[in-house]
């Protein structure tokens, strides 16, 4: 209860507030997909990535954009095409005559970053992401750069097409805290989507304020790591991870070929924490790590065949652990 108590209330509801603020700035552009926004500013909290699925012209990229402006913080966006190169994304030394050897840094140097359908590049560029998303830095030739705070990626992936695409690696997979999936909105949204049409106006149309700033998402950041968390939930994330990798846990682990890594209970941890912190709570409930389980899990839990012939998605693999571990 100590850690509770010091840890002030007030902190804590001022900054659930402002989320929420921020989330009705960004419905002006965004009509729905609220499940999608609260998950990409979980991630932001966590100082995490975003893995985001889903069909074309839904929303995604302009979700990072409109969140980019009502927080203040630059946005670059890189599209992965089948030819582009490493240097395209992070930057190169060039020389000229005037000025010698000059760093130019690519489109990486920047707050938000949009990897928009990374799975049409090679491995080679994908990895391109991996040291600055772990590392948050960037290599250009033999200098080294750090990457502004705060600094996060979503990196798009289009479920559709299986031509021209390259899946991505486990490894680079593992370093994004969240996937989330992005659907069809429903039919009064699809509506006011409609009516709204952003394709023919301008963004600064919908004159979208500044709700916060670099500095205020910092803050933010550093607050989440004091919600307290009791040793049952830390152990009731273990047990949901050990279930992961137990072929015998429930009836539906047999369609699991690999279970979830370390970082899926670092994940479980500083993302429930973020979801005590968006509900004006300075402490961790078990209904938190519920509510994370599957942005946290779905791209860690790796399917075998069977799965894909009987069609058992992660998601369904998940609800049958959380409903077999029991609640503390």
């Amino acid at each position: 209860m100590e850690n509770i108590d010091r840890i002030s209330r007030e902190r804590v509801e001022k900054f659930s507030k402002k989320i929420n603020e921020i989330k009705e700035e960004v419905h002006k552009l965004v009509v729905g997909q609220e499940e999608v926004i609260d998950g990409i500013l979980k991630a932001l909290i966590c100082d995490g990535h975003v893995l985001l699925e889903g069909v074309p012209g839904i929303a995604k990229t302009l979700s990072v954009k409109a969140l980019g402006q009502v927080m203040g913080c630059a946005v670059s966006r890189v599209q992965f095409t089948v030819d582009l190169l490493p240097t395209d994304i992070l930057g190169m030394t060039i020389y000229t005559k005037e000025k010698g050897f000059q760093v130019i840094k690519g489109p990486i140097v920047s707050n938000f970053v949009i990897a928009d359908e990374i799975n049409r590049s090679p491995p080679k560029t994908q990895s391109a992401l991996l040291e600055s998303m772990q590392e948050r830095q960037v290599t250009i030739g033999k200098s080294t750069f750090p990457l502004p705070k705060p600094f996060f990626v979503m990196a798009t992936e289009n479920p559709l097409e299986v031509s021209g695409v390259y899946s991505l690696p486990e490894a680079q997979i593992d370093r994004f805290l969240f996937k989330l999936i992005m659907s069809y909105p429903g039919k009064e949204a699809e509506i006011k989507i409609m009516e709204q049409n952003v394709n023919t106006r301008r963004f600064d149309d919908f004159k979208i304020k500044k709700i916060s700033s670099p500095k205020e998402i910092i803050a933010m950041q550093e607050l989440v790591h004091e919600i307290y968390m009791s040793d049952e939930i830390k152990e009731y994330i273990v047990r949901i991870v050990l279930a992961t990798r137990d072929k015998s846990a429930t009836k539906y682990s047999k369609y699991i070929e690999w279970g979830a890594s370390p970082r899926a209970s670092i994940g479980f941890f500083i993302a429930a924490k973020a979801q005590a912190l968006m509900s004006g709570r300075n402490f961790v409930l078990p209904q938190d790590i519920k509510d994370v389980a599957k942005p946290v899990l779905r791209h860690r839990v790796i399917l075998n065949y069977e799965a894909q012939a009987d069609n058992i998605s992660a998601d369904k693999v998940i609800e049958s652990i959380l409903n077999k571990i029991k609640t503390p």
